[in-house]
């Protein structure tokens, strides 16, 4: 259980800490890095699978199975999107917001699409939450489209992957199969164009997007490696690493404003979790006893 807590804290690490590897591709369309990150993540998973030798799980794909992965692979590809567009347009802190919410989003798609009964104390987290959610739009005019597009893409997603027949590894190199065709197209098209990276970019802007592949594949099988081996609970908890280190890049690396009249929204959000955190931890002792 040890090792697993270690897998999935190094996991939840790199995923807080990608904001400072996104703004180093600043200079570079958000759209274009996607595309780069998809083919990039192909390449590499592809090379996990040949040294470990491990293709017997494409014989149990059929039509259901690819539709499926179509769906969650367009829903990855968006919530890629979003987010490296808010990392180089300084929304870190709405990025790390929409990971905040994540779990509570969860609960309530439990709720709607597995008949899911959530305990009370989930129930009131949601609430809470939502009021969080309800005092930001209020404070911004605005609904926090950032940070509720992440939440709902990744909580679409991992509904999707929760039903799926395929582990994350080769999940995620199905997901770059199906999107790759395009992304090796649109790579083409700028090139054929004398545009994009490929054609105008120096050698370190390519470095850092090759990058790309091994940086999207590591922590999800670290995040594989801990899910198998400690409780859910656990996994729960350590969750909330990710986007505390991303709000706190954007508020102390990157200096993005952050309106003391916001905070309070924050802080209804961070209690929201507190409560499901607790709630959590005394079910699964009841459930131990």
């Amino acid at each position: 259980m040890n090792l697993g807590i270690v897998y999935a804290t190094l996991a939840y690490v790199a995923w807080g800490l990608f904001p400072l590897y996104f703004h180093q591709l600043a200079g570079i369309p958000a759209l274009e890095v996607v595309v780069h990150r998809t083919v990039w993540s192909l390449v590499f998973v592809l090379g996990v699978l040949l040294v470990r030798r491990h293709w017997s799980w494409m014989r149990a794909l059929r039509p259901r199975v690819l539709g499926a992965f179509a769906l969650s692979a367009l829903l990855l590809s968006g919530n890629w999107l979003t987010y490296v567009w808010a990392v180089q347009n300084q929304h870190v802190v709405d990025a790390s917001l929409g990971y905040f919410i994540l779990p509570l989003i969860n609960v309530a798609m439990g709720f709607v699409f597995l008949h899911e009964r959530p305990r009370p104390g989930q129930w009131l987290a949601v609430a809470v939450a939502a009021a969080g959610v309800l005092w930001l739009t209020v404070q911004t005019g605005r609904l926090p489209w950032i940070s509720l597009v992440l939440a709902l893409s990744f909580g679409f997603y991992g509904l999707l992957r929760k039903v799926a027949s395929l582990g994350a590894l080769e999940g995620l190199a199905l997901e770059t199969m199906l999107l790759a065709p395009l992304g090796l197209g649109a790579l083409a098209w700028w090139s054929a164009q004398g545009q994009g990276v490929l054609v105008q970019g120096d050698a370190s802007s390519i470095a850092w997007l090759l990058l790309a592949g091994p940086l999207t594949a590591i922590p999800l099988l670290l995040f594989a490696a801990g899910a198998r081996r400690i409780p859910l609970t656990t996994l729960g908890i350590l969750q909330y690493i990710s986007p505390t280190l991303q709000f706190a890049l954007g508020v102390w690396i990157f200096h993005e404003p952050f309106q003391m009249a916001r905070l309070a929204g924050f802080v209804l959000i961070w209690a929201a979790l507190g409560v499901y955190s607790v709630e959590g931890w005394m079910a699964a002792r009841r459930k131990g006893h």
